[in-house]
């Protein structure tokens, strides 16, 4: 386990993030609370939850972790608030956020998505407020493009008040459009970055196969949206190269999967989404053995084209 520092606030974060999505949502409160306990006696420091996850749960679940085992020093707590970005959207979101957390101060309060409907100078300067109101120490935003970063980083810049410190994009051997721009900017401008989905929902599991029907119940059948993300010719050969890389090194494909982007230069924090303990065991098995330079080469090579 590697500590990572956060941008330019001073904090270091653990190199395996915990993703709190399933919080509420597909586990319960006690499996929640044992999946927390493994994680930072593990070493995890960050955990990362919304608003918008499980309409709050996974909010209420964390803060009430917190407040029982007494670790708040322990971690670096992030969130996120959604929607409409208007200043007045922003501070309430972040006040029903502490409510729920149940603490004084966000250590790192994101953006979730990019909203083109408000000005980012308007949703900026509501940051702005809540840091100057001690009610968020560091801010950051989730899904946004490297034109977008820039702009809110440049703004920051000249107008002064606290920058975007991270971004959260997904990224996996699938979704790698971050290295074209995003990961250049933000080691160039020292901005940290959290990365989620290192499996791709799953996809890179194996459980999805061409020409294959969707397995009834899975998160690609539950949420077919995932579907073109990942169903095309690209995916299919990334896929091909975790087979290959696997059958050569008796390996799983999860665990090739999480070493490669552990690995990645530039990633601050891979987040990890767990339902059971052996999730983030997994996790620290696959950072624990790496990838040799031939087989992280193998697996980022150019993808030859797979018919669907």
């Amino acid at each position: 386990m590697e500590y990572r520092p956060l941008g330019q606030t001073g904090l270091e974060v653990s190199s395996i993030g915990l993703g709190c999505v399933t919080f509420g949502r597909e586990i319960d409160k006690a499996t929640s609370f044992e999946v927390l306990d493994h994680a930072i006696e593990r070493g995890i420091n960050l955990l990362d939850t919304a608003e918008a996850y499980a309409a709050g749960e996974s909010e209420r679940v964390v803060g009430e972790w917190l407040a029982d085992r007494g670790v708040r020093d322990r971690v670096v707590l992030a969130t996120k608030v959604s929607g409409t970005l208007t200043r007045e959207r922003v501070i309430g979101s972040a006040e029903e956020s502490l409510q729920r957390l149940g603490v004084d101060v966000i250590d790192l309060f994101q953006l979730h998505v990019f909203d083109d409907s408000t000005p980012v100078d308007e949703t900026l300067a509501a940051l702005d407020t809540l840091v100057e109101q001690g009610k968020v120490k560091h801010i950051g935003c989730s899904n946004w493009g490297a034109w977008q970063m820039a702009h809110a980083l440049v703004r920051s810049a000249s107008e002064g008040g606290p920058r975007l410190e991270s971004v959260q994009p997904p990224y996996n051997l699938v979704q790698r459009e971050i290295e074209a721009d995003l990961l250049p900017l933000c080691r160039d401008q020292q901005v940290g970055v959290l990365s989620y989905s290192p499996l791709g929902a799953g996809f890179l599991t194996g459980k999805y196969r061409v020409g294959q029907d969707i397995p009834a119940g899975t998160r690609f059948d539950v949420m077919p949206g995932h579907q073109p993300i990942y169903f095309h010719e690209t995916g299919w050969a990334a896929l091909g190269r975790l087979d290959d890389a696997a059958a050569e090194t008796g390996r799983s494909l999860v665990d090739l999967a999480l070493s490669w982007v552990i690995a990645q230069d530039g990633v601050t924090s891979v987040l990890i989404g767990c339902r059971k303990l052996s999730h983030v065991d997994q996790a620290f098995e696959a950072e624990a053995t790496g990838l040799s330079q031939e087989l992280a080469a193998q697996l980022s090579a150019d993808p030859e084209p797979i018919e669907d």
